[in-house]
């Protein structure tokens, strides 16, 4: 590519508004990817892409469209922008779409405090083989351990500019690289599998490919023999591994496109208890070499701390402009977009309080119930927050694992639940939802 991003996002700014727009906005992506698949010791899979992505979205008074393409040729801009602007003009009116204000853009930022690129070489396609191909051997190693479904070795980097006809013009570089194993241990129907994975920004962060694997192929036999359990009302301890989606749940909930159409079970608990007193649920987006870190949000307003959940209060929901302005409130600067839709709410960093106690230490107080390692589909209802998964894990007595568990269904009412999670002090502090494991007493297990 011989233009910078910044360079072809004010191009076609500038194609949008002679073809008729009164306002527009783009986001650019420029990238490269690098994914090896290992199997049975020998290359599976090699996978290599680079490409550019362009976004625009344009308005006319209260009408948007959007419109995005892959090739960045002068000629294909022109037409995007045209087509772009025909959209517009068909486009049914919405009051509340529309850019930030000039007063309202971030400014100042120090992008490379958040360490968000990796400025060490990328690796070669043969060191990723290499890190897979380990992975692979190490989780064979483990006794018991038959094949290994998966071992993968990725790389990613990209850059990303943000540009709008309000006069924001940013841009940053990403870099990530993941390494995964998956194993499989025992035959028939007693076949068990499980992973781990683990992915960061900077390489030299990666846990080792030895760890990973080793780790993928306990954890598969630890599932050996598994069985259903007893049906009943029993405490659910959520392993740090799956309680993120806990707060996942709440974070839906309070997400501002949730709030506006009335479809969200939090929708009556601004300022209301949500989660015992005393913890908090804090999002930070300036946190350093964490993947969903940003200085601003999709719409170029600043990015900022704040408690969406203090000492157990809600104190609002996640907002762009659009739903802000639906609901006669301002921006908490949670916009996120991508090149092929405009943009809409979500989540930056989180961190839920911590506990006091360990996990082992958690078991010990539940006495006989559920150690929950993994969950398989879901069936929550947005309005009521009615709560159902499949899960698998292991059976606890007197505070000790006896066997595994599987075939399992675990119930309850979520707004019920986060008020009565007990944290333990676990959580793994270099992921974007720092969240530890999670005991919820009294919840309904399904099994024989």
């Amino acid at each position: 590519m011989t233009s910078s991003l910044e360079q072809i996002s004010h191009a076609l700014l500038d194609l949008a508004k002679r073809a008729g727009a009164d306002a527009a906005d783009v986001v650019a992506v420029e990238g490269q990817a690098l994914t090896i698949d290992m199997r049975a010791g020998k290359l599976e899979q090699a996978e290599r892409a680079e490409g550019a992505d362009i976004g625009l979205r344009v308005l006319i008074g209260q009408r948007q469209a959007m419109v995005s393409a892959s090739d960045l040729r002068d000629s294909t801009l022109a037409m995007l922008a045209e087509r772009a602007v025909a959209m517009a003009r068909e486009a049914p009116e919405d009051p509340f779409v529309g850019l930030a204000e000039a007063d309202q853009l971030a400014t100042g930022w120090d992008i490379a405090a958040l360490e968000l690129s990796d400025p060490s070489p990328a690796p070669t396609p043969e060191a990723l083989q290499e890190e897979a191909a380990r992975a692979e051997a190490a989780a064979l190693a483990v006794a018991e351990v038959s094949q290994v479904q998966s071992a993968s070795a990725a790389y990613h980097s990209r850059a990303i500019h943000t540009a709008a006809t309000n006069g924001f013009s940013a841009g940053f570089q990403r870099t990530d690289k993941g390494l995964s194993c998956v194993a499989i241990a025992g035959t028939g129907t007693g076949m068990e599998r499980d992973g781990d994975s683990d992915s960061r920004i900077f390489q030299a962060d990666l846990r080792s490919a030895e760890d990973i694997g080793t780790r993928a192929g306990e954890r598969t036999v630890a599932q050996l023999g598994a069985r259903k359990p007893p049906t009943g009302t029993y405490p659910v301890l959520f392993d740090e591994r799956i309680s993120g989606s806990l707060i996942g749940h709440l974070l839906s909930a309070a997400n501002g496109s949730a709030i506006a159409r009335g479809a969200s079970w939090l929708r009556d608990s601004l300022e209301q208890s949500v989660l015992p007193d005393g913890i908090s649920l804090v999002e930070d987006p300036h946190r350093a070499r964490v993947a969903a870190s940003r200085p601003y949000d999709g719409e170029g307003l600043p990015t900022q701390r704040r408690n969406i959940v203090e000492a157990g209060v809600l104190t609002g929901w996640t907002l762009d402009l659009a739903t802000a302005r639906k609901l006669g409130l301002q921006s908490t600067g949670n916009a996120k977009r991508g090149t092929s839709g405009p943009p809409s709410p979500g989540s930056w960093n989180v961190a839920l309080t911590q506990g006091d106690k360990t996990r082992a230490e958690l078991l010990a107080d539940m006495g006989t119930g559920l150690l929950v390692t993994g969950m398989i589909g879901s069936t929550i209802n947005p309005n009521t927050g009615d709560y159902s998964r499949g899960a698998n894990g292991f059976w606890i007595e007197n505070g000790e694992i006896t066997h595994p568990i599987n075939e399992c269904t675990i119930a309850g009412s979520l707004p019920d639940m986060l008020r009565r999670i007990i944290p333990a002090n676990d959580a793994r502090g270099w992921l974007s939802r720092v969240v530890p494991s999670l005991l919820v007493e009294g919840m309904t297990l399904a099994g024989d």
